[in-house]
């Protein structure tokens, strides 16, 4: 679906995300599109802290590329067009509320151009945007039915594991965006009008057969196989490895970030435990009346942003659990 202008006004928003109403429209800034770092969309940080956490830095960069490469083909297995890709971005990136993150989608969603105007388009797009806002917001309302809605409108199983890895990585590059603001300082900024408020998700852990079906043993190429093996024997992704090795480059890459983590991440304190709430509900609110405190309890800065980083890091794990099994 296209995009709108408004003349004069330097406006934009997009169709199925609005509700018509001109205090809903979203600001364009065209800079915002022009970045060197698309993870962290070029914040002055610290070359201190950009060193001591190069460790996950690297492939959560690398998943950017991936996730939104430059030339997006089409093919029969691959239906999701960079606009696709894209739109679903600045759903989520909207529903979390992060300014910055909001003007660098919407920058690069701009000048794209949309599919055609049919019917079939349409429905198609509207119901991608619907399932992003619901993972990202309200994950307890995914479920069978749910996926079978993607396939209705024709996204396949290789596309159903991309848009879910889409929505959990823009949710947890927001509020690692959000982590980095908080750290300089940053005062909150909330957007005008199209606001989500996040939901937490659904108490204790999902389990439960699989929704989406894994990959075949006999039919994997090598690359499923060797990242299979790998990340299966990870306890936080021995169950959905399976399913998101239907594409092997994006496991791989979410595989070395947990590994990052994990490795850099110091014991949860009790101290953090306020900071975590409000940066998994309403990480466009985490600023550094969070995170001073927690400096202040003895954590080093870097400590702390690999504490609340791994926190979002779970919620990207624990949305892709919701969304590929049941819940018992």
């Amino acid at each position: 679906m296209e995009q709108r202008r408004f003349s004069g006004k330097g406006h934009w928003y997009h169709e199925t995300q609005s509700n018509h109403a001109q205090a809903d429209v979203l600001p364009l800034v065209p800079e915002a599109a022009n970045v060197e770092d698309r993870f962290l969309l070029d914040l002055a940080l610290p070359e201190k802290i950009l060193a001591q956490c190069g460790g996950w830095l690297t492939p959560a960069r690398s998943l950017c590329h991936q996730l939104f490469p430059l030339t997006t083909p089409v093919t029969r297995l691959h239906t999701l067009s960079a606009y696709d890709r894209l739109s679903s971005a600045l759903t989520v990136a909207q529903a979390c509320g992060v300014q910055r993150l909001c003007n660098h989608y919407a920058a690069l969603l701009a000048p794209l151009p949309g599919p055609d105007s049919s019917r079939e388009s349409n429905r198609r797009l509207a119901q991608i945007t619907q399932y992003a806002r619901q993972l990202a917001c309200t994950p307890d309302v995914i479920d069978q039915k749910a996926l079978q809605q993607l396939d209705e409108v024709g996204l396949t199983l290789y596309d159903a594991v991309l848009i879910n890895q889409i929505i959990g990585f823009i949710g947890f590059q927001a509020r690692t965006v959000a982590v980095f603001q908080a750290l300089l300082g940053y005062s909150v900024r909330w957007l005008p009008g199209h606001h989500i408020q996040p939901h937490t998700l659904p108490n204790g852990n999902v389990s439960g057969q699989p929704m989406l079906p894994a990959v075949e043993i006999r039919f994997a190429s090598a690359h499923q196989l060797e990242s299979l093996a790998r990340w299966q024997a990870a306890p936080a992704l021995q169950r959905i490895a399976p399913v998101l090795c239907h594409q092997p480059a994006l496991l791989d890459l979410t595989g070395a970030l947990l590994s990052q983590l994990e490795d850099e991440t110091p014991p949860n304190l009790p101290t953090l435990a306020a900071a975590v709430e409000l940066l998994t509900r309403s990480p466009d609110r985490f600023s550094a009346a969070q995170f001073t405190p927690l400096t202040e309890a003895g954590l080093t800065a870097a400590s702390a942003i690999n504490l609340l980083v791994k926190s979002a890091f779970d919620g990207w794990l624990d949305r892709l659990s919701v969304a590929i099994c049941n819940a018992e």
